[in-house]
């Protein structure tokens, strides 16, 4: 498996193609993506490279961080695992987050309910 790279401040215009063509000048490029918005479609401005090694990774950060790319001086660098979402699942109540129980079950020593 290759080494993730993350690419921050891209011009809206570069797509997954484009990306891929600035970083191949340092190695195999495995995969390359633009994260672009689910309803729009239109780029974020950041994305994802996957190189084949950790090498050609090291020499692609080192040599293309804070250079001009399509008007925009780029942020690469390693990219960090994805942090656990939170909340999630939902429930059936709409806003995800644990359940609530409201009232009954006659657990503990409350008084019972009429």
């Amino acid at each position: 498996m290759g080494k993730k790279i993350y690419v921050g401040n891209l011009s809206y215009q570069i797509d997954d193609q484009s990306l891929s063509d600035i970083f191949s000048a340092f190695g195999t490029v495995e995969s390359a993506k633009v994260v672009t918005d689910r309803e729009s479609g239109r780029s974020k401005g950041f994305g994802f490279v996957e190189m084949s090694s950790e090498s050609e990774a090291q020499a692609a950060i080192e040599k293309l961080n804070g250079t001009e790319q399509s008007g925009r001086a780029i942020n690469v660098s390693e990219a960090k695992p994805m942090a656990p979402r939170e909340g999630g699942g939902g429930g059936g109540r709409g806003f995800g987050g644990p359940r609530k129980s409201f009232g009954g079950g006659g657990y503990g020593d409350r008084k019972p309910r009429y």
